[in-house]
């Protein structure tokens, strides 16, 4: 399973992470989302997730990807 967190700008509040939560688990491949809003970081678990369809349904959600990186491989 990868691990992979993206800085997202434009988070405040708990809608803002079911929102974005909502769009990037409908992703093929990803099998779980966990949203820091006071950090600004998404991480999103799965298996060969493609991240333009990542940074897509965070856009889709109404945010803006300012930065990703691979964190693990297990």
């Amino acid at each position: 399973m990868t691990m992979k967190t993206y800085t997202v700008s434009g988070m405040s509040c708990g809608h803002c992470a079911a929102s974005i939560t909502e769009e990037v688990v409908e992703v093929p491949g990803v099998t779980t989302v966990d949203v820091d809003v006071p950090a600004g970081l998404v991480t999103v678990h799965g298996e060969s997730a493609d991240d333009a369809a990542v940074r897509a349904a965070v856009v889709e959600a109404g945010y803006e990807v300012t930065d990703a990186m691979r964190n693990a491989v297990a």
